[in-house]
């Protein structure tokens, strides 16, 4: 362990310490005559902690802040473990996917030609032009449903668990933080364009939650740099651009994943950094 501050005990670091704590960083806090030590696992993480103490004694409304967020029936220890009741919205979107899962027996019958952006059997989508043809036929139809369905179209297991695990750990922060209104239109917003740049590039065989997980990812990233309120380990973010770049290479395929829909990836993780610019930060 690393001494990294000497404090006078009468400063309560309870809250901080627990914060801390629901941060993932490792430390230990003793008494040494009539003083208490802050100690750190990790000496990396001195220089952001020693900033975060800082303010954590200087602004009252900080202190404030995670003393409520210790109260908050959404955190245990720190950590962010809501229930069903505090993620309706998310839980939902969850529900409606698995239950989609099995009416399309995994996106292999035919009424999984009922989610994807065009009916695959009624156009000629080999082309650019024959794509742009066919999705204004649909629409102009009225089957305006099909810009948001292809989420709800798994193709494994895997897909699926992954997309939903993913979501109620993002989305239900956002749905708590920021509100219903604000999840509903990054669903809304991140599926248009994850969606459609996919058919664009590709045609109509693909589906999956993922072009929103992206959107709801990079939201979150950007939006959390101008008011820290979600929690998510900044490697997260590194991981999923690093998974997204290599996917745009016959990597995946070599491995025996098959092609993945990189372009929904994009498309979403783009629209939602569009979002977290253009939307001001809800104060909760």
């Amino acid at each position: 362990m690393y001494r990294v501050k000497q404090l006078d005990t009468t400063v309560d670091l309870a809250g901080f310490s627990q914060w801390l704590t629901g941060q993932g960083v490792p430390h230990r806090i003793t008494e040494e005559n009539d003083q208490q030590v802050l100690w750190l696992e990790n000496p990396q993480h001195a220089e952001p902690v020693l900033e975060a103490l800082e303010r954590f004694l200087a602004e009252p409304e900080l202190r404030d802040a995670v003393d409520r967020q210790q109260r908050s029936p959404v955190f245990v220890g720190g950590r962010w473990q809501p229930s069903p009741r505090h993620a309706p919205l998310v839980l939902s979107a969850i529900v409606v996917a698995l239950l989609m899962v099995w009416v399309t027996s995994m996106g292999r019958n035919e009424l999984a030609a009922g989610l994807m952006m065009i009916d695959p059997r009624d156009f000629d989508w080999s082309t650019l032009a024959g794509r742009i043809d066919a999705i204004s036929s649909t629409l102009a139809s009225g089957q305006v449903w099909r810009l948001l369905t292809p989420d709800f179209l798994h193709f494994s297991w895997t897909h699926i668990i992954f997309n939903s695990v993913m979501l109620w750990f993002l989305g239900s922060q956002i749905e708590w933080f920021d509100g219903r209104g604000r999840l509903l239109t990054l669903f809304l917003v991140t599926s248009i364009f994850s969606n459609g740049l996919q058919y664009l590039v590709s045609g109509p065989l693909f589906g999956g939650l993922s072009g929103v997980v992206y959107g709801i990812l990079g939201y979150c990233w950007l939006s959390q740099r101008k008011s820290p309120r979600f929690q998510f380990p900044p490697a997260l973010v590194t991981f999923a651009v690093a998974w997204m770049v290599i996917g745009f290479t016959p990597f995946t395929e070599m491995l025996g994943l098959g092609r993945m829909a990189n372009e929904a990836h994009l498309g979403g993780f783009v629209s939602g950094v569009a979002l977290a610019l253009l939307l001001p930060v809800k104060r909760r």
